[in-house]
């Protein structure tokens, strides 16, 4: 009975896991969808999608842009990787011609500075004059509730960041992919992100694994059972007669 509550509990297990890993496959996959629908669509103004009241998940990775000026930045979020490296990202604080709230820009990657966590890394400017900007909006990153150090916050944290600045911003920021100046050229700046990634990984076979593995439990007592029946009862289940190998005849 006690082997028979085990494989119980067992498989129930093994269904939520399965569950939990199908659910994990089911958000990567709506996540590429999102990203198909929204990653290389023809670009809307910011003002559109970025409102005080910020963006819903659904509207995450809508190619957006705006044409206004920067007005306050380098801040730099620590520890954001990058094409393997682990650097920094540079961001700015944007205000849009068109109106609507300034927003958290953030323009790209820089490596870390080789003299210490301390020391702020060099990166391009962002331009002075007027600039045309595309990008993605995101949503903020949660804060992780770690004060700032001197020009550099924790991750991506828009309240963070709007602290660390002394601006107010709109509730989520935009993923910088494009500057353009009014001629038509196009500004140095940080190193642009790598795109997201858009592997399922192995969540849906982790899955099945656990599915198939629910019935384990009963299959060994199964096994367990037939074996006591088999010791029990000698005369329906005789033993096999042992074979008697070469060898052995030779040293009989």
């Amino acid at each position: 009975m006690g082997a028979l509550v085990l494989s119980a509990l067992f498989a129930v297990a093994s269904y939520h896991l399965g569950y939990w890993q199908y659910h994990r496959h089911e958000a990567k996959a709506e996540r590429n969808a999102l990203l198909d629908a929204h990653y290389r669509a023809d670009p809307v103004p910011v003002t559109e999608v970025l409102t005080p009241e910020g963006i819903t998940p659904g509207e995450e990775w809508t190619r957006v842009t705006a044409t206004g000026r920067y007005l306050a930045g380098p801040l730099f979020a620590r520890g954001r990787p990058n094409d393997g490296e682990v650097g920094l990202e540079a961001l700015w604080v944007f205000a849009p011609d068109a109106g609507g709230p300034d927003v958290l820009v953030d323009r790209g990657w820089v490596p870390a500075s080789d003299r210490g966590a301390s020391v702020l890394p060099e990166v391009e400017p962002a331009p002075a004059g007027p600039v045309t900007v595309v990008g993605w909006v995101r949503q903020s990153e949660e804060s992780r509730g770690k004060p700032p150090s001197p020009g550099q916050i924790a991750n991506v944290s828009v309240p963070d960041a709007a602290q660390a600045l002394g601006a107010t911003v709109a509730p989520d920021y935009v993923l910088l992919q494009d500057e353009i100046l009014p001629g038509g050229s196009t500004p140095p700046r940080p190193a642009a992100l790598a795109a997201p990634d858009r592997s399922l990984g192995p969540h849906l076979a982790y899955a099945y694994q656990w599915w198939i593995s629910s019935v384990l439990g009963f299959v060994l007592v199964g096994f367990g059972v037939r074996r006591e029946e088999r010791l029990s009862d000698p005369v329906k289940y005789p033993p096999k007669p042992k074979k008697v190998r070469v060898w052995d005849e030779e040293d009989a």
